[in-house]
C-alpha cells in the first residue's frame, strides 16, 4: 500500500510540471484560438530571465516577479510584431510560425548562456514529510499547490470576469468580436501576454527539479500538449486534471503492468489520447463547438 501511495504522490508531482506548461497552452488558445508551441521554449526563455536576476542579486520571489513582468511584455510584443502578421489568415500558417518561434528562443537560450544545466533555486524549502508512509517532498506540495492556485483563477477569469469573457469572444469570431465594439488586437496582445507571464511561473517551478537548459521544457511540453486535448483546449480545469491523470497513470502502469514497465511508460499518455479522441474528441472537459449554419 505505501508503494501505491507513493507512486500516486510521485505521480501528482511529475503531473504538475505538465500542468504548468498545459495551463499557459489553454490561455492561449482561449485568447486567440490558437495552439502555440512555443509555449515551453518562452517558458524556459523567462527562466534565463529570472536567473539573471538572481545574479544581480535579487531574492528569488523578486526574481520570478521580474520575469514574469519582462515575459508578459515579451509576449505582447511577439503578438504585436509578428503573430498579428499572419491572424486571419490559414491557421496552418500560423502554427507553423509558432514552431519556428519555438526553434528561435531555443536558439537564443543557447547562444545567450550555453547549453550546461544550471541550479535554479527553489521557491518551496527542500524538505519532505511523511504521510500515510509516502514520502512527500515541500516543493512538489508547494508546486501543486501554485498550480490549483493558477487554474482556479483562470477559470475564474474566463468564466466570471469581462476580460475573459472578451478574450473568449475573440478567439471564437474576432470579426464579430470587433464589430461589437471590442478591441480586438488589443486584446490579442494581452492573451499573448497573459500566457508568457503564466509560462514564466511554469517555467520557475520546472526549473529547480529538471536544472536550467535551453531544453528544458521538450519533454514537458510533449506531455503537456496530450493532457490539454485530453482535458479540453477549452478547460484549465481539465487540463490540469488530465496533467495529473498522465502523471500517476503513467507511474502506475510502469510498476504494476509488466509488459510496460519503465521503457514503454512514455506510451501510457497517448494510449490515453487516442481513446480519448475516439470517444470525445472536445477532450473530457471541452465544450463541443456547434457551428450554426
Amino acid at each position: 500500500m505505501d508503494t501505491f501511495i507513493q507512486l500516486v504522490v510521485d505521480g501528482l508531482s511529475l503531473g504538475s510540471i505538465y500542468a504548468a506548461l498545459a495551463l499557459a497552452i489553454v490561455l492561449v488558445n482561449q485568447s486567440t484560438g490558437l495552439i502555440n508551441f512555443a509555449q515551453g521554449a518562452m517558458a524556459v526563455l523567462s527562466a534565463y530571465i529570472a536567473y539573471v536576476l538572481l545574479g544581480w542579486g535579487l531574492p528569488t520571489i523578486l526574481a520570478i516577479l521580474g520575469s514574469v513582468v519582462v515575459s508578459f511584455v515579451i509576449g505582447a510584443v511577439v503578438e504585436r510584431l509578428l503573430i498579428r502578421r499572419f491572424e486571419g489568415g490559414d491557421p496552418d500558417t500560423a502554427v507553423v510560425v509558432t514552431i519556428g518561434l519555438l526553434t528561435l528562443f531555443t536558439g537564443i537560450c543557447g547562444w545567450l548562456w550555453g547549453y550546461n544545466n544550471r541550479q535554479f533555486p527553489s521557491l518551496f524549502p527542500l524538505t519532505t514529510v511523511d504521510i500515510f508512509g509516502a514520502v512527500i517532498s515541500i516543493r512538489s506540495l508547494g508546486t501543486t499547490l501554485v498550480i490549483i492556485a493558477i487554474m482556479v483563477l483562470l477559470q475564474v477569469m474566463f468564466l466570471g470576469t469581462k476580460l475573459g469573457l472578451a478574450l473568449r469572444a475573440v478567439s471564437v469570431n474576432p470579426q464579430s468580436a470587433s464589430l461589437s465594439g471590442l478591441p480586438v488586437g488589443r486584446l490579442l496582445m494581452v492573451g499573448w501576454g497573459l500566457a508568457a507571464a503564466l509560462g514564466a511561473v511554469a517555467g520557475a517551478l520546472v526549473a529547480p527539479q529538471l536544472t536550467l537548459t535551453p531544453g528544458m521544457m521538450d519533454t514537458a511540453l510533449v506531455y503537456a500538449l496530450a493532457a490539454v486535448i485530453i482535458g479540453g483546449l477549452n478547460s484549465p480545469m481539465g487540463a490540469v486534471v488530465a496533467a495529473w491523470g498522465i502523471g500517476v497513470l503513467e507511474n502506475l502502469a510502469a510498476v504494476y503492468v509488466p509488459f510496460i514497465g519503465h521503457d514503454l511508460k512514455i506510451a501510457v499518455p497517448f494510449l490515453i489520447l487516442f481513446v480519448v479522441l475516439l470517444v470525445r474528441p472536445q477532450g473530457l472537459f471541452g465544450r463541443k463547438v456547434v457551428v450554426r449554419v
